[in-house]
């Protein structure tokens, strides 16, 4: 009598997958552990239901739909896992005090949960800027996608030489401390530097104290000039590390920035100051016997019964926040998802960079970023 096979090992059925994760066919992800980082920041790593391969470029990222108190926020995260592990991906998350989306993550999401994502996006990543030598700097958060690129480098065992400067509050704040010491300490090629802010209470810091200046990243980093940058992190950050960079007379065309939080990107008056503009040039000409007629429709958001006049050369998103009608948004350039709503009456163009699927377009949603109406439209809001 033939014995009954053996129980197959999740893990090696996992590392067995060969259908890569489609996000169009099925946005689900389940939590497969929960790590703590530091006393406020926690890894999730997450893999599809069955097992499936993610192939996505370092410090790209996803946006998540996550059911919260009845509703659903949207929020995007870079990936802090490698492509060089493609079972599983992971995203590192500080919590945020009275952030509704950090802190359900840190109080809630455990192993076995599931959460819905698109993805993955995104165009900061070292693969679309090749270098001999690169120089990644981070501040808080925006470590993750640094990780992700740090990670790749060390796994493929590329002796790139990579330059990674941290900024942290305190010596226990620097997220990933123990794995990025291990990474430097086996390839000569990689180095590490962590700027502290002040001391931990049980560490005094021995390294350099304070913010990032000029004079610290040179002497950490003495040919930075000659290196590919990439910078992640608080806009206030992000602002110092430009000025200071360019100051010193780098090429600006090899420095790549990212915010880690597309809450904390501009908002998306940039049409209306454009059109504003023109209408400003346009004072001192000559005008024109007939003026282009330009249609306007009527935009009704079916929930608040609130109702503008939006022109047909206008996203819905820049109508609403003229009218003075707040709507969830956060990239405004059609990809993190924030802003998707549906239509229930009415036609829009809408000219989006990923962040929504075609089965969603297909039962009447837009994102109101990027969605220009073609007709008078009634909004699911």
């Amino acid at each position: 009598m033939a014995s009954a096979p053996a129980p197959r090992e999740p893990a090696a059925a996992r590392l067995a997958a060969s259908s890569p994760w489609d996000a169009e066919a099925d946005d689900t992800l389940v939590c497969l552990a929960v790590r703590q980082e530091t006393h406020d920041v926690k890894t999730f790593v997450l893999a599809a239901p069955e097992p499936r391969r993610y192939a996505y470029a370092p410090g790209q990222f996803l946006t998540f739909a996550f059911e919260i108190g009845g509703e659903t926020v949207h929020r995007c995260y870079t990936l802090s896992s490698a492509p060089t592990r493609p079972h599983a991906v992971s995203i590192t998350v500080k919590r945020v005090p009275g952030g509704p989306v950090s802190n359900w993550l840190h109080d809630t999401l455990k192993p076995g949960d599931t959460v819905r994502a698109l993805g993955p996006m995104g165009e900061f990543t070292c693969f679309a800027h090749p270098a001999q030598k690169y120089l990644l700097l981070s501040g808080g958060s925006g470590v993750t996608p640094m990780m992700a690129m740090a990670r790749t480098f060390h796994d493929l065992g590329e002796s790139r030489d990579v330059a990674f400067v941290h900024s942290a509050r305190t010596p226990a704040d620097i997220v990933f401390r123990g794995e990025l010491e291990t990474m430097a300490r086996l390839d000569p090629a990689f180095r590490v530097h962590a700027i502290c802010e002040a001391d931990a209470p049980d560490e005094a810091w021995a390294g350099p104290k304070g913010r990032l200046s000029p004079a610290i990243l040179r002497e950490a980093v003495p040919d930075f000039l000659e290196r590919e940058v990439f910078v992640c992190g608080p806009a206030p950050y992000m602002a110092a590390v430009r000025a200071m960079l360019s100051e010193a007379g780098f090429d600006m065309a090899r420095h790549h920035e990212e915010s880690f939080d597309f809450g904390a990107l501009p908002e998306a008056d940039r049409a209306a100051a454009a059109q504003a503009e023109q209408a400003l040039d346009a004072e001192g000409q000559d005008q024109p016997l007939a003026a282009p007629v330009t249609r306007t429709f009527r935009v009704e958001f079916a929930k608040t019964r609130r109702v503008l006049d939006c022109p047909e050369d206008s996203t819905v998103l820049d109508a609403a926040r003229r009218a003075g009608i707040r709507l969830p948004s956060s990239c405004a350039k059609g990809l993190c998802g924030t802003c998707k709503s549906k239509v229930t009456s009415g036609t829009v163009a809408m000219a989006h960079a990923g962040g929504i699927r075609q089965r969603e377009i297909d039962a009447g949603m837009a994102l109101l970023c990027c969605s220009k109406p073609t007709s008078d439209l009634v909004v699911e809001r």
